[in-house]
């Protein structure tokens, strides 16, 4: 009798067990519908962009032909895995290219958070786009899965502000600080070097290097240095149809997405984010000094990196 009573709850069992398993995927289901529907998104505003603004906004270039190599120096190319990254200064991309040399090595992969910062900054480290001949840049870009993270404009000025001219950093202080204060902080005779700036506590204000980015000349003279360099200057996504877009702001949630999507999420770890990050919610209080005139000049600066990436 005992066993027929077990006979029969097992149907009961094994059908609770199925809805379990139903919902489960249900939810994963859903839950990745979700992830790409975030993706599905900024692809969308992108095309939409592009579409709209083709002329204004690829200033002219129609295609990869157009361009010179010196514009795609910031693609970094891994054959091993097909990837391509295009990398955007102060968007993380210390860490990824943490992850791109952790990659170039053989497995079991280190964690990247063991590299050195410094050595992956140094020139040549990276087998870039520009490297190879137009045939093969073109096949690897059809091919490869092509990726970049972006961020708020406005954050992003105020974290290279905070790294090149708060912080002691003596190439940034004498190729752009002392010329900085000399023209907009009224300093006819800057101090030469930024050790002579920091004992007298003479630095350009976040205004200075506002007013700088926003002098007419600043651009005539040279294109704009990549750390202040519009994102969309630097990655041409009008031009290159990138497979992944992430975000700063969502920075580890959309790591661990992509790396899931190369299928390496088991292989590789993405770094965690430093607590000293640039938040989006201090913009108000580095742009109390600036005018308001100031800051819509400064929106249409970077008005094609506002719209491209839905800011």
């Amino acid at each position: 009798m005992a066993a027929c009573r077990r006979f029969l709850l097992l149907p009961g069992l094994l059908g609770s067990i199925f809805l379990i398993m139903f919902f489960y995927q249900w939810d994963m289901s859903n839950e990745n519908r979700a992830e790409r529907t975030d993706q599905e998104l900024r692809q969308q505003l992108l095309r939409e962009t592009c579409d709209g603004n083709k002329e204004a906004f690829s200033e002219g270039k129609h295609s990869l032909e157009d361009m010179t190599d010196k514009e795609l120096e910031n693609l970094i190319v891994d054959d091993n895995h097909g990837i391509i990254y295009c990398y955007i200064p102060k968007v993380a991309c210390t860490n990824w290219k943490r992850v791109m040399f952790v990659l170039n090595q053989s497995e079991p992969y280190d964690d990247p958070s063991s590299v050195p910062s410094d050595l992956v900054h140094v020139p040549k480290m990276f087998t870039l786009l520009n490297s190879f001949p137009r045939t093969e840049m073109k096949a690897k870009l059809k091919h490869y899965t092509k990726f970049l993270f972006v961020r708020d404009p406005f954050v992003r000025l105020i974290s290279a502000y905070r790294d090149k001219f708060v912080r002691h950093n003596e190439y940034y202080y004498e190729k752009f600080g002392r010329n900085i204060l000399r023209l907009y902080g009224n300093q006819s005779d800057p101090p030469k070097t930024v050790d002579e700036a920091f004992a007298s506590g003479v630095r350009p204000s976040f205004y200075n290097f506002i007013q700088y980015l926003l002098d007419p000349q600043t651009v005539k003279k040279e294109p704009f240095e990549p750390h202040w360099r519009q994102m969309t200057r630097l990655c041409h996504p009008c031009l290159i149809q990138y497979d992944f877009v992430g975000h700063q702001e969502t920075l580890q949630e959309d790591a661990e997405l992509l790396l899931k999507t190369l299928k390496l999420e088991d292989d590789i770890k993405f770094p965690p984010s430093y607590e000293n990050m640039t938040s989006t919610s201090s913009v108000l209080d580095w742009f109390r000094t600036v005018p308001l005139e100031d800051r819509r000049k400064l929106y249409k600066l970077y008005k094609w990196d506002f719209r491209s990436f839905g800011y």
